[in-house]
């Protein structure tokens, strides 16, 4: 297998590889088809970018594709560790500032738009002179609030699920006795993926457009907070047992989206979210929309990105081993 040349960015923290060279062309009509094709056909070279000892557990990548949406300047297909996703806004942070500075768009003052084309569909991200971005995601929508389910060695625990471009439980993480900051990182792991266990046994996600959408991403334990008037500490764990080193951006959109909800968040009022690395990402209700029967919102998440470093990754006919693995 190779060569595959990967540039490695960061959010907050987050990696983001994103392949530039040694991608096979990926066919299908529209983005959701081509992440069906990859799904069936480019596992292993998902496994090979993302697990040892090119990455580790808690890589992520980025395939791109041919767009197919009108205003894309970009297509992608984002991986993990245990599958493609439908939505990442870490990785359209670096994405907006990538495009910029590869000369994918052309650059405009005071900011230039980047349309990126994402498996949830069209997400217009702005590069302002700095490097910063900001995107307006798909409408998000509460899918369930207050919802009881039991998760082991807590009993019935209160949360809410809700849409940013990916599914997410999102709970207190008071309510698992945990605290954010102040609880291990093993112990909000676990947490946080018995709650997306139990959501997943106790209740039915769907999208109303997509059914390659209908799925819980993971859990995203809060600090309680809104974030309107200080940052509000969070973190999601999402795939298999995954931790966002960012503070999540379709989190921030389905955070807001289940806040309007309950009628505690507003348009025009910027919220600030913050990871574990201490980044953090703002996020503002910027107008009203609807997803199928669902009242919902469009939300702008803003943070910043920067450059790791470049790699020509290969794999030698005898390697087994380097074919993919993880320990943890």
């Amino acid at each position: 297998m190779g060569p595959i040349e990967v540039v490695d960015m960061h959010t907050g923290g987050e990696p983001v590889r994103i392949v530039t060279a040694g991608l096979p062309a990926i066919p299908g009509a529209d983005i959701l088809a081509k992440r069906r094709w990859a799904e069936a056909n480019l596992d292993a070279l998902r496994r090979f970018l993302i697990f040892e000892p090119r990455g580790h557990r808690d890589m992520y990548g980025v395939f791109p594709v041919a767009p197919t949406l009108p205003g894309a300047d970009l297509a992608v297909l984002f991986v993990h560790n245990a599958g493609f996703s439908t939505m990442c806004g870490h990785a359209v942070i670096a994405l907006g500032r990538y495009a910029v500075d590869r000369l994918l768009v052309a650059r405009r003052e005071p900011e230039t738009r980047v349309g990126i084309e994402c498996p949830c569909g069209l997400v217009e991200a702005r590069v302002d002179a700095a490097g910063a971005v900001e995107f307006d995601g798909v409408p998000a929508f509460a899918a369930a609030l207050d919802l009881a389910v039991d998760v082991p060695g807590h009993g019935s625990v209160v949360c809410d699920v809700a849409y940013g471009g990916a599914f997410y439980a999102l709970v207190d993480a008071r309510r698992l006795g945990l605290h954010l900051p102040g609880s291990t990182l093993a112990d909000l792991v676990a947490g946080a993926s018995a709650v997306s266990a139990a959501v997943r046994a106790g209740f039915a996600v769907r999208h109303p457009e997509h059914d390659d959408l209908s799925f819980l991403y993971g859990t995203i334990l809060t600090d309680g907070g809104d974030g309107a008037d200080a940052p509000s500490d969070n973190v999601c764990v999402f795939a298999d047992a995954e931790v966002d080193r960012s503070p999540t951006g379709s989190g921030v959109a389905a955070r807001l989206a289940a806040a309007a909800a309950r009628g505690t968040a507003r348009p025009g009022v910027v919220h600030r979210f913050r990871s574990l690395t201490g980044a953090i990402f703002t996020g503002e209700i910027r107008g009203l929309a609807r997803c199928g029967p669902h009242d919902a919102v469009v939300v702008r998440v803003g943070g910043r990105a920067h450059y790791a470093g470049e790699a020509r990754f290969a794999l030698e006919p005898d390697d087994a081993i380097g074919r993919g693995f993880l320990l943890r």
